[in-house]
């Protein structure tokens, strides 16, 4: 939230409050994406989805991508039971998993990139001090997009060297 609205909005993300049942939830963003892909924001994660690989949950807190064959989510999210089931990918799926996260790291880069650029380096700086409690590891307003983008990088680097086709 800012005093000019809420930025997610702005963006183009719909935003689904919670029902009666739960109101003590926050909201639930969905931004529909090309090509059907979709990205679901909430408290506890991301989810991203995209119909030619189905979709991964990364929790909020830790780096676990979770996949699933389905690229969509039946309903809001209000709590982790509401996602839908999540497997270890089979060898087959696997590659789809590893897209889907890779996907999910670039949409974030974007993400933050944007933040940068439209809302500026201060904006975004204002915000990461709110979230920190002293407890948790807060990155630099300036190595989010770096940070996101070398993850990205270190995942698919290490396909290539796991796949033989190594640096």
């Amino acid at each position: 939230m800012r005093p000019e609205g809420n930025w997610l909005v702005e963006i183009g993300f719909e935003r689904i409050e919670p029902p009666a049942t739960h109101e003590d939830c926050s909201s639930v963003y969905i931004l529909n994406l090309p090509r059907g892909k979709s990205v679901v924001l909430r408290g506890f994660g991301l989810f991203y989805g995209d119909p030619r690989h189905g979709g991964v949950f990364l929790p909020r807190y830790q780096f676990l991508p979770q996949y699933t064959t389905c690229d969509t989510l039946e309903r809001p999210p209000w709590s982790k039971a509401e996602l839908p089931e999540f497997d270890t990918p089979t060898e087959s799926e696997r590659a789809r998993c590893i897209s889907l996260a890779v996907d999910a790291i670039e949409w974030i880069r974007a993400y933050e990139a944007n933040v940068v650029e439209v809302l500026g380096l201060e904006y975004r700086r204002s915000t990461l001090v709110k979230w920190d409690n002293g407890k948790r590891i807060v990155l630099p307003a300036e190595a989010m997009v770096p940070t996101w983008q070398a993850l990205g990088h270190m995942i698919v680097d290490g396909l290539e060297l796991g796949s033989g086709g190594g640096k």
